[in-house]
């Protein structure tokens, strides 16, 4: 209603959408809660760091960073603001070289092949 005030009516407004016109105008001049004012500064502090750890960081470090500011919460409320605000972590694996250990004691297949790629007909050679 607030965006379509210079449209319609508020009090045509507030008829069609089953609203009283004191009630919108309460509304319009509250202020915010305790709790809504601490919910929209740990959202903020989410957001910046979520954004700082280059969206890889999930609920449990940025609770325990939170805890660091001096804010009392939860994983769970962290997990759950995270989802309000739509980010979602996305962890990258470690990188693990895989080499061949060529010093073991397991028997070696024999080379039947034998470097011989040329063959005469098909499904000769396996």
């Amino acid at each position: 209603m607030e965006a379509h005030r210079s449209e319609f009516a508020v009090v045509k407004m507030c008829s069609a959408l089953e609203v009283s016109s004191s009630g919108f105008y309460k509304w319009l001049k509250a202020e915010l809660s305790q709790q809504e004012a601490r919910k929209a500064s740990v959202l903020e502090r989410i957001a910046h760091h979520f954004q700082d750890s280059k969206q890889r960081y999930g609920s449990p470090k940025l609770t325990a960073m939170l805890r660091k500011e001096g804010f009392t919460v939860t994983e769970r409320t962290v997990s759950n603001y995270m989802q309000e605000l739509g980010l979602r972590s996305c962890v990258s694996r470690k990188f693990n070289v895989q080499t061949t250990d060529s010093n073991h004691e397991d028997p070696i297949a024999p080379n039947l092949l034998n470097q011989q790629f040329h063959v005469t007909e098909p499904n000769r050679v396996w």
